[in-house]
């Protein structure tokens, strides 16, 4: 399904998200992220050792709240699935590139595995 502007407006700017993917035992897992999208997908970057990429790999299935920042009561939430993990240069640049949308500079926190990205494909979304 196509994100609506809103959803992509949303992502593109300097709003955070609030991540949740599922624990082995079911259990809902969330995080605020930095958050970002190619058009047609919703792209979270972390690294590979971290809990919600142990998540992921074994169920794909996620969903990302963005609030808008300064008005929390306009955001996005998109239901979906993991359907590509990027890893590599791609996936590094690609930390350096949301660091400078939010921080202004690059990313200088000591990276611990390897930074990926996951590709989130939309299935629902609901934007307020």
């Amino acid at each position: 399904m196509p994100l609506s502007d809103k959803t992509i407006s949303l992502a593109r700017g300097e709003n955070f998200a609030v991540f949740t993917t599922l624990m082995a035992d079911g259990t809902p897992q969330s995080h605020v992220m930095w958050v970002d999208t190619d058009g047609q997908n919703i792209l979270i970057n972390t690294e590979k050792h971290r809990q919600k990429a142990c998540n992921v790999a074994r169920d794909p299935r996620a969903t990302v709240a963005i609030v808008e920042s300064g008005n929390p009561y306009s955001y996005a939430e998109v239901r979906g699935t993991v359907v590509e993990i990027v890893s590599g240069a791609r996936a590094r640049d690609h930390i350096d590139e949301l660091s400078k949308r939010y921080f202004g500079r690059e990313y200088t926190t000591p990276i611990r595995s390897e930074r990926i990205i996951l590709v989130i494909r939309p299935d629902r979304e609901i934007v307020h």
